[in-house]
C-alpha cells in the first residue's frame, strides 16, 4: 500500500473535491445511490458485499474491535462476526482504530499507528472481501485513510470539526458521522449540510447521498451516559440513514479513574429498544475476551456471545421495518 500525503487540505469545499478525487482513486459521487422516499441510501463498497445502508430490506452492521491489535485478531473477529451477518442476510462494514486518539489516560494503549492500522484494515479487506471503516482525527489524515477505507467514520467529539469533516468529505468516500455527547439530535442537520457542501442536497439525496448519522449516547452528568430514543426519530427526519451505537452508548465516561467504565449487561437491552423505534442499523465493538483488550473492554460484546445478541436484535428490527415511513 503506497500512501499519498502530498495533497493540501485547502480552499473551498468544491475545490477541495478537486484536489482530492484523483489522489484518492475514488469518484465524487462514491457512495450515492438514488432512493425514491425516505432516508437516503448510502452506498459503502464496491461487489458483491457492499452494503447499502437505509434500504429498507437488509439492515447494516458496523462491529469489530475497539482497536487494532493485530491482523489475526482483527481477522478473527470479522469471520465470525461475517458468519454471523451473513446467515441473517444482513450487510456487514468491519471496524477497528489505528489510533485511540482521546484515551482517559495519556499512559493508555492508542493502537499501531495510521501506517500500520491500514495495513491490517487493508488485510482484513482483501482476505474477508468486506468493506471497512476506521476513525479519522485530523483533517491531514483524511487522504491515506480514504484509499484503504470504504467508509470514514467521525469520533463524537470531533462531530462539529467542520475542517475534519470537509476534508474527509472531499474524499468522496461516505461518511458515519457520531453525534457528539454533547449535542443535540437537531444539530447534526448542520453536520449534514457541512458534509453536503454548497447544497445539503445533491442529485436529490439529502447530505449528498454519503452522511449517516450515528447515536452513541449523551452526557447526563458526570461519568453516564443516556439514550435519547426520541433523537433517533429526528436525525433519521433529516433525510439520512442512522446507526445506534450499542455499545458506547454504555460507556461510563472515566468511570475507572484513569479509563472508561461501562456495562456491558445494557448494550443488548438498548440495541433493541434502537430496533423497536427505527434505525437503518447497527454498531457493536466485540472481543473473544473483554477484559484483556486494550480499550474499551467493559462494553464490549463477548465474541461468542454476539451471534445471539444480532439474532435478536435483528428479529425486532425485522419486523418493526415495515412500519416505518
Amino acid at each position: 500500500m503506497k500512501i499519498r500525503n502530498d495533497v493540501m487540505i485547502c480552499g473551498t469545499f468544491r475545490g477541495c473535491i478537486n484536489k482530492l478525487k484523483d489522489c484518492v482513486g475514488v469518484g465524487v459521487m462514491d457512495g450515492v445511490q438514488a432512493n425514491a422516499g425516505g432516508v437516503s441510501k448510502v452506498v459503502i463498497g464496491q461487489g458483491a458485499r457492499r452494503v447499502v445502508c437505509g434500504e429498507a430490506s437488509s439492515m447494516t452492521l458496523i462491529a469489530g474491535p475497539c482497536v487494532i491489535e493485530s491482523l489475526d485478531k482483527c481477522l478473527e473477529i470479522g469471520e465470525a462476526v461475517l458468519k454471523a451477518s451473513e446467515a441473517l442476510g444482513i450487510g456487514y462494514v468491519f471496524k477497528a482504530s489505528f489510533d485511540k486518539a482521546n484515551r482517559t489516560s495519556g499512559g493508555s494503549f492508542r493502537g499501531p499507528g495510521l501506517e500500520g492500522g491500514l495495513r491490517v484494515l487493508e488485510g482484513v479487506k482483501d482476505r474477508l472481501g468486506v468493506p471497512v471503516t476506521t476513525d479519522v482525527h485530523e483533517s491531514g489524515q483524511a487522504v491515506a485513510v480514504a484509499q484503504v477505507c470504504d467508509l470514514l467514520q467521525i469520533p463524537a467529539f470531533l462531530a462539529r470539526q467542520t475542517d475534519l469533516l470537509v476534508a474527509c468529505a472531499a474524499t468522496g468516500r461516505p461518511l458515519n458521522v457520531k453525534k457528539g455527547q454533547f449535542m443535540s439530535p437537531s444539530d447534526m442537520r448542520y453536520v449534514v449540510e457541512k458534509v453536503g457542501g454548497e447544497s445539503s442536497v445533491v442529485g436529490g439525496q439529502v447530505g449528498g447521498g454519503r452522511v449517516m448519522l450515528c447515536e452513541r449516547g449523551t452526557f447526563f452528568g458526570y461519568g453516564r451516559l443516556v439514550n435519547d430514543m426520541g433523537g433517533l426519530v429526528q436525525m433519521r427526519g433529516l433525510g439520512v440513514p442512522v446507526i445506534f451505537d450499542a455499545t458506547h452508548s454504555v460507556q461510563q465516561p472515566g468511570g475507572l479513574g484513569g479509563a472508561t467504565g461501562g456495562n456491558r449487561q445494557l448494550v443488548e437491552p438498548l440495541a433493541r429498544g434502537a430496533a423497536g423505534v427505527g434505525v437503518d442499523g447497527f454498531f457493536f465493538e466485540t472481543h473473544p475476551d473483554p477484559e484483556s483488550s486494550p480499550s474499551d473492554g467493559p462494553n464490549m460484546v463477548p465474541l461468542e456471545a454476539f451471534p445471539g445478541v444480532l439474532s435478536r436484535v435483528h428479529a425486532i428490527w425485522r419486523t418493526t421495518r415495515a412500519w416505518q415511513a
